[in-house]
């Protein structure tokens, strides 16, 4: 999705067409502790109004430990990791027992995916999440996320919590469009609204200057202007895989909905798409090749102008390379482009000079048509 920065927000969301959808826990569990049913509700039905629009959603919840500790009698959140850890084991099966009970409603099916923060870095865990979560979306399935809690000790006792920078992580991974955080608070201020009556809503921000950042709170602690730290280290993921991040309140009649059409309600931190592509363009560029495939003059014809590269045009292929690793591309035993690969050394071993059609029938799937996707490649100089 590019945009204009200069267009309403109706426009820029036009082309959406991946939402993920963070809900924060005081979005999801009662002032008494129990879990706010028809809230749930509420967002399963306008989920489903989304999916009948052709969009696909991506759900990241928090809850789990708060509706553990209401399930074992805990009155306060305790402090000790063992304790939250047992009550997220609990309270994560009763989490997603409600949320598929709420998209039941609308016959909609549910999967559930619990994550650590290591599905970033590593890249088998993340194309494995990647391809099923493509997979799920593809069968109507609403993924719901959630932070592994029960196993995670660094994650659970960090000043990052509650989901924000883990929904970021799985929109930058999935290429979303738009990412929607909602809680219990209207968007960014420029004073905490609690304590002054004069703080300001702001409604976009372009850039995430220092002055932003400062109205997330100082970085040494935990505690943010109106909870903005953690959105605002969301928001600077976002920005950076050209993802569009809104900060809303969940208490707002059809949010999701409206949102998503483009009314003007929270924060909007805008993504420059053009900026997103370079910085992966250059990274591309900088990292070390683990591999190399020699293509044809065609292929090279093809690279060097719109496409991206197909099977039929390799002709040799050297190095032990997984998928998403990084490989040189070259012709006439010159380089003239670097990639990130879809398919590892074996495989591409396997389909070379073949056509499209017949990868699965060789390989017994097919992830792409293309081994390297052309959002994927960068040419050198």
């Amino acid at each position: 999705m590019q945009k204009s920065k200069g267009q309403s927000r109706e426009d820029l969301f036009q082309n959406v067409s991946r939402v993920v959808i963070k809900i924060g826990t005081t979005s999801i569990m009662k002032e008494e502790s129990s879990v706010d049913t028809a809230f749930l509700d509420r967002v399963a039905a306008q989920t489903a109004a989304l999916l009948k629009d052709g969009k696909e959603v991506i759900l990241v919840t928090s809850g789990a430990i708060g509706v553990g500790l209401n399930l074992l009698g805990i009155p306060t959140k305790p402090r000790e990791i063992p304790i939250r850890q047992a009550a997220a084991a609990v309270g994560q099966g009763e989490l997603m027992r409600y949320w598929s009970e709420a998209f039941q409603k609308h016959d909609i099916k549910t999967a559930q995916i619990l994550l650590s923060y290591d599905f970033y870095s590593d890249r088998v865990k993340y194309l494995n999440l990647r391809n099923s979560i493509g997979a799920l979306l593809g069968y109507g399935v609403v993924p719901i996320i959630n932070e592994n809690d029960s196993t995670c000790t660094n994650e659970i006792d960090t000043v990052f919590g509650d989901n924000d920078r883990l929904s970021a992580m799985v929109a930058s991974k999935i290429e979303a469009d738009l990412l929607i955080i909602l809680s219990d608070i209207d968007g960014l201020y420029d004073k905490n609204p609690k304590l002054h009556d004069d703080a300001e809503l702001i409604p976009f921000v372009e850039k995430i200057t220092p002055e932003i950042e400062k109205y997330g709170g100082d970085p040494t602690s935990t505690k943010g202007v109106g909870g903005m730290r953690t959105k605002i280290i969301a928001a600077k993921i976002a920005e950076k895989s050209g993802c569009h991040m809104i900060i809303a309140n969940s208490q707002i009649e059809n949010v999701i909905t409206r949102l998503v059409a483009g009314e003007e309600i929270g924060t909007l931190f805008y993504a420059e798409a053009e900026e997103a592509s370079n910085n992966k363009i250059r990274w591309v560029l900088l990292s070390k090749s683990s591999g190399t495939i020699t293509v044809d003059r065609g292929a090279m014809n093809a690279l060097m102008t719109t496409s991206g590269l197909l099977p039929k045009g390799i002709v040799a292929v050297s190095g032990d390379f997984e998928r998403g690793d990084i490989v040189d591309i070259e012709c006439g035993g010159a380089a003239f482009a670097k990639g990130i690969t879809d398919y590892d050394a074996e495989e591409i071993q396997k389909i070379k000079g073949v056509h499209t059609d017949d990868i699965e029938k060789i390989l017994g799937h097919k992830d792409y048509d293309n081994v390297i996707r052309k959002e994927n490649l960068a040419l050198l100089d």
